[in-house]
C-alpha cells in the first residue's frame, strides 16, 4: 500500500532533525520511503490530508482485555484490535481474561493466529499458573516459545510466596517476565473502594492502601532473593511509587504500570454510586493521584495503560456492591492523558516500553517499517457513547471533556482511519 501523509507534524524526540517539524511522509509497501518538506505523490498513491495532523511512532498499551475465546459478546479479537487501531494503538499486550484461559501453548497460538491480519499487533500474556488458580505453574516455557511475552494470573494475586519465588527462578532460563498482582486479599477483605473519607461517608467497605503496599513489599523482597524480571501492574498508591523507586535504586529488575483513570479520577466520583467507576485497583485520593503523576514524570513508573476491560451490561447495571470491576479505556486514552500531560510527554509515555517484552522498538527514519499513529492534539470534544468502537460500552469517561483526537494508525501496511 502506498500512502502520502501531507504536512504532518512529527512528534518524536529521538529524531532531533525531525522532532516538531512539518514534513510530508511517503510510505511505500509498508516502509517509510521518504520524509521531506514537500513530496509529489507518485501515481497510485493515496494522499492523506487531515486538519492539524500530527504523527508519532505507534502507541503501545501493556494491559488490554478482549473477550474471545469464551466471552465474544464482550469483545472479539478482530473488533478489539480494530478499536485499538482507531484509538491510536499499533501494539497491545493482551491479558489472559478469557474462557478457556490462556494457560497452554495452544491457547497462545490461537490468539496469535486470530490476530494475524490486523493492523494492530497483539502480544499475548499466558497465565502464570494452571487455570490462574495459583496452585501449579502453567506451561511457561512452551507458552514463551509459542509467543507469550509474559505470565500473569490476571487480577489474581499470587498468595503462595514460594510459587512466586519458583516462577521468578524458572523463567530466568529463557528471560521470561513474571507479573504479580499487587493486592493482599486478607487485608483487602470484602472492600469495594479505596478506604478513606469517601468510603466512610458512603458506607462502602474500603480497601486500605496497605493491601497493595504489603504485597509489593513481599514481591520485591522475593525478587531481591531470586533475581529475574518482575512486572507489577497498575499500582495506585503514593507509597507504592516510593517502594518501587527504592527497589530500582537497589538495581532490582522491576517495572510497573499505572492505569490512566487512576491518574485522572479520584474516589470522590463515587458519590453517585456509578458502577462505571468501580475498578481494580480502586480509584484512590488526590494525594495518590498526584504521586502517581510525579512517578511518571520522574521515570519511576514505566508504563501508562488503559487497563481496557470490556464487560457485559448486566455485570455493571446492578447494585454497586454486586457490580464487576473494570472499565474500557482505549478510545478515551489519549484525550484523557492529554488533560494531564503536554503533547510531548503524552507521546513519550505512549510510545516506549516494548523492549520490556522483548519486542523491537521502531525507529522513525527512512527505510524502516512504517508504524505510526496519526492524531490532532488540540481537538477538544465531549466523549460520548458514539465515540466508543468497543462492543461493550462500560466506560467511566462518558460525558467527560477531552483534549486530543486520534485519526488512526498506519501499521502492517494498513491504514486505519476514523
Amino acid at each position: 500500500m502506498n500512502v502520502l501523509l501531507k504536512s504532518a507534524k512529527i512528534v518524536n524526540a529521538q529524531s532531533k532533525d525531525l522532532h516538531l517539524k512539518k514534513r510530508d511522509i511517503l510510505i511505500q509497501n509498508g516502509t517509510l520511503a521518504k520524509i521531506a518538506s514537500k513530496i509529489d505523490a507518485p501515481k497510485g498513491t493515496k494522499i492523506v490530508e487531515l486538519k492539524n495532523l500530527h504523527v508519532s511512532l505507534g502507541w503501545f498499551d501493556s494491559s488490554v482485555c478482549f473477550g474471545e475465546p469464551g466471552y465474544e459478546e464482550r469483545e472479539t479479537i478482530l473488533n478489539g484490535l480494530r478499536t485499538a487501531s482507531l484509538s491510536g494503538f499499533t501494539d497491545i499486550v493482551l491479558n489472559p481474561n478469557t474462557h478457556p484461559i490462556a494457560d497452554s501453548s495452544s491457547d497462545i497460538v490461537f490468539l496469535k493466529n486470530a490476530s494475524r491480519d490486523s493492523a494492530t499487533d497483539l502480544f499475548p500474556l499466558g497465565t502464570m499458573t494452571m487455570g490462574a488458580e495459583g496452585i501449579d505453574l502453567a506451561e511457561l516455557y512452551d507458552m514463551s516459545n509459542a509467543g507469550a511475552v509474559g505470565f500473569y494470573d490476571f487480577k489474581s494475586p499470587i498468595e503462595n510466596s514460594n510459587l512466586l519465588k519458583i516462577a521468578l527462578q524458572y523463567v530466568q532460563n529463557f528471560n521470561g517476565l513474571i507479573y504479580s498482582e499487587p493486592l493482599d486479599t486478607k487485608i483487602a477483605g470484602k472492600g469495594l473502594v479505596h478506604e478513606g473519607t469517601t468510603s466512610t461517608k458512603l458506607g462502602l467497605k474500603g480497601i486500605p492502601s496497605m493491601a497493595e503496599e504489603l504485597q509489593i513489599v513481599r514481591d520485591l523482597f522475593i525478587l531481591e532473593y531470586t533475581g529475574g524480571k518482575l512486572h507489577i501492574p497498575t499500582i495506585s498508591t503514593a507509597n507504592s511509587v516510593k517502594l518501587i523507586a527504592d527497589a530500582k535504586k537497589k538495581g532490582l529488575d522491576v517495572t510497573c504500570s499505572v492505569a490512566i483513570h487512576n491518574l485522572y479520577y479520584t474516589d470522590q466520583v463515587l458519590e453517585e454510586f456509578d458502577t462505571a467507576f468501580k475498578v481494580n485497583p480502586p480509584l484512590r485520593d488526590k494525594k495518590d493521584a498526584k504521586a502517581l503523576i510525579k512517578g511518571l514524570n520522574d521515570g519511576i513508573i514505566d508504563f501508562v495503560t488503559t487497563d481496557h476491560t470490556p464487560l457485559n451490561i448486566e455485570l455493571k447495571a446492578v447494585e454497586f456492591d454486586n457490580a464487576t470491576y473494570g472499565s474500557i479505556g482505549l478510545e478515551s486514552a489519549f484525550g484523557l492523558l492529554h488533560k494531564i500531560f503536554d503533547t510531548e510527554k503524552c507521546i513519550e509515555l505512549l510510545t516506549h516500553g516494548k523492549e520490556r517484552y522483548g519486542l523491537t522498538e521502531t525507529v522513525l527514519a527512512e527505510g524502516n517499517k512504517a508504524c505510526l499513529t496519526l492524531f490532532d492534539p488540540d481537538k477538544e470534544y465531549t466523549f460520548e457513547k458514539d465515540n466508543i468502537h468497543s462492543t461493550s460500552k462500560n466506560s467511566m469517561t462518558i460525558g467527560e471533556s477531552l483534549k486530543g483526537k486520534v485519526y488512526g494508525i498506519f501499521n502492517n501496511d494498513q491504514l486505519v482511519l476514523n
